[in-house]
């Protein structure tokens, strides 16, 4: 099925903007880390445009119209969204559509994802939906869109092409998004000369041309690594004079965060292999006065080079500060650039590297095992609860009986030792009296007899005990881990601090399933965000303890367990379990990295933590 409204027809002035009598609905989106564009919500997308007409310089609250939007805001000058508290910064833009379409009617297309939630499609793709839903096509094929899916309007459902899985789709009425008509509201960000349209010559403009220049270089540099954009669409043969097919969104925001200089140096030869440069690449001189809110697409891109266009004096303040710790000096980074484009100052936001999360491809006959490991793969099934061992005998295995206790409080159920339980009548168990102590063997730690049985049957019932004050493990500690896979092999590659080593890999794969009985909300759904997960350690000597050591740990189940998210605040999600796995191949610009010099002593004393350790594992 062909693309409903691939182009219309409509005459253009001489400056490329559309008549002044024409409606457009705008849409203002965000770019995600996966290189799309994301729309606000209508409500948002109001707000935004009220800000705008008061003052087109100024910044945008997000959270006075949306609870979930409270540490962000935007900046009109420079046009990226900030976070306040983590100092991440994304590009924004404003694009325009047709009021007939989807945002123009307020409707809204959906999918299901597998936490239940909904998910607004990209804009383009809900417009294209909402066209074919128009012409009541029964199904539509968004291959031409770049995704294999296909819509059925009947069963209102998404299936992927390849794996054939189903998902379930809506059409909900929304607000309708802004409408504008005319042309764009101006927002002069720097000073300009006068009438001649050319910047003056004083000191001050001369620095923020040359920081106009140094900030487009950078961004420059990450628009030559995308993929080239698809031709503009041709006007077909016999077309009336005077028109120019124009594709239903056209962007006036995006890249640049300031206007380029008139001219700059020729852009470098590409490397062989290089994909081809876009069609509409610039090829003159931008509009004097334009920036990045009434600026076309094709007059934002610039060639100059980014190094050598950086002036000197002009401080560079990071995106995201990654070589922290905390939010606080990232959200400052951020925060202050902000404030210096305001105040008409010259800074460089640079933009942060990203980090390399896998090694080069290997392939199947490079992949080993790994040395002094038996086998590649290991596999833990559903937990079969055996029949539950008495609480009482469990701790009566691992404590010595007091027949005369000191005066110090229980840390269980803070009362005096010599004293009854704090649990006595609410946990009766035949055979224990709430005033009997006991010491465990190894720690010497003293406690009710009725506080473990009570500490005990709290917990995972696997027959091991844990002191709840030195932390030492009577037993085998068994976790909570989900149903899953873990592979672990050698690859060709060293990691950063180990040059001359090769690496083990370690694929962990856990798939969504049910909580048994062992887990926070048995019976209900759990979500696997992000599995495979791989990891890496160095193949020497220690490396290959820490592997052999992970093994048993998750054979115990107790590298993963159900719970809350720190990152995402999901709950009922599978998470790391308090031992640290390196994810990151080859930097450390996440904190999940090599080169960490302590990294392996500390996994170790992590596994030692939860009871696995070599001594245990031999006894």
């Amino acid at each position: 099925m062909s693309r409903p409204g691939q182009g219309v027809m409509m005459p253009v002035n001489g400056l490329g903007f559309p008549p002044q009598n024409v409606a457009r609905v705008v849409v203002w989106e965000w770019l995600n880390e996966h290189s799309r564009w994301r729309p606000y919500t209508a409500t948002v997308c109001h707000h935004i445009e009220n800000v705008l007409k008061e003052d087109a310089r100024g910044s945008v609250v997000l959270g006075q119209v949306d609870a979930q939007l409270v540490p962000y805001i935007i900046d009109l000058q420079s046009m990226h969204q900030f976070r306040q508290d983590t100092g991440t910064m994304r590009p924004v833009r404003r694009n325009f559509y047709d009021p007939s379409s989807a945002p123009g009617k307020g409707i809204v297309w959906e999918w299901e994802n597998d936490g239940g939630a909904w998910t607004a499609y990209d804009m383009d793709i809900c417009i294209t939906i909402q066209n074919a839903y128009e012409k009541q096509h029964p199904w539509l094929d968004l291959s031409s869109l770049g995704f294999c899916y296909l819509i059925y309007f009947n069963s209102m459902s998404q299936m992927n092409r390849q794996t054939r899985r189903r998902r379930r789709l809506r059409r909900r009425l929304d607000l309708a998004y802004p409408l504008t008509v005319g042309s764009i509201p101006k927002s002069q960000s720097w000073p300009v000369g006068a009438s001649s349209g050319q910047p003056c010559s004083c000191q001050q403009c001369l620095l923020v041309n040359s920081t106009r220049a140094a900030s487009n270089a950078i961004l420059a540099s990450q628009r030559r690594k995308a993929p080239p954009a698809p031709p503009p669409p041709q006007p077909p043969p016999g077309g009336p004079a005077g028109t120019l097919a124009v594709r239903p969104s056209a962007t006036f925001a995006g890249a640049a965060l300031w206007a380029a200089p008139a001219a700059g140096p020729a852009e470098p030869a590409q490397p062989p292999g290089a994909s081809p440069r876009s069609p509409s690449a610039p090829s003159g001189a931008p509009t004097p006065g334009q920036n990045n809110l009434n600026r076309p697409g094709p007059q934002r891109a610039t060639s100059v080079s980014a190094r050598a266009a950086i002036p000197p004096g002009v401080p560079a303040l990071p995106v995201k500060n990654l070589n922290g710790t905390g939010p606080v000096h990232p959200a400052l980074a951020g925060m202050t650039g902000i404030l210096l484009c305001a105040a008409g100052l010259p800074v460089c936001l640079t933009r942060a590297p990203k980090p390399i999360l896998h090694p080069p491809p290997v392939s199947k006959s490079d992949v080993k095992p790994v040395p002094g490991v038996p086998g590649v793969c290991r596999k833990t099934k559903k937990k079969h609860l055996k029949k539950s061992k008495n609480p009482e005998d469990v701790v009566r295995r691992y404590m010595q009986k007091v027949k005369n206790p000191p005066d110090e409080d229980c840390t269980i159920c803070m009362e005096r030792l010599a004293t009854a339980s704090g649990y006595e009548g609410v946990l009766r168990h035949k055979g224990v009296r709430p005033e009997l102590v006991g010491r465990l063997g190894r720690c010497g730690h003293m406690y009710h007899l009725l506080c473990l049985v009570a500490m005990y049957s709290n917990g995972n019932k696997d027959g091991s005990l844990q002191c709840p004050t030195c932390k030492a493990i009577y037993g085998e500690k068994t976790g909570t881990q989900p149903p899953g896979k873990m592979e672990f092999h050698l690859i060709p590659h060293s990691l950063p601090g180990f040059a001359d080593t090769q690496t083990i890999r370690i694929v962990y794969d856990i798939p969504t399933g049910i909580q048994g009985p062992e887990h926070p909300n048995p019976g209900k759904k759990f979500t696997a965000r992000g599995f495979p997960r791989h990891c890496y350690l160095p193949n020497n000597e220690k490396g290959r303890k820490v592997l052999r050591l992970l093994i048993t740990a998750w054979e115990r189940r107790l590298i993963f367990t159900i719970g809350t998210s720190n990152t995402t605040g999901e709950s009922d999600t599978v998470v790391w379990n308090e031992i640290h796995h390196k994810t990151e191949f080859g930097s450390n610009l996440t904190g999940h990295g090599y080169p960490d010099a302590s990294y392996l002593d500390n996994v170790l004393a992590e596994l030692t933590a939860q009871g696995v350790s070599e001594a245990v594992a031999k006894a």
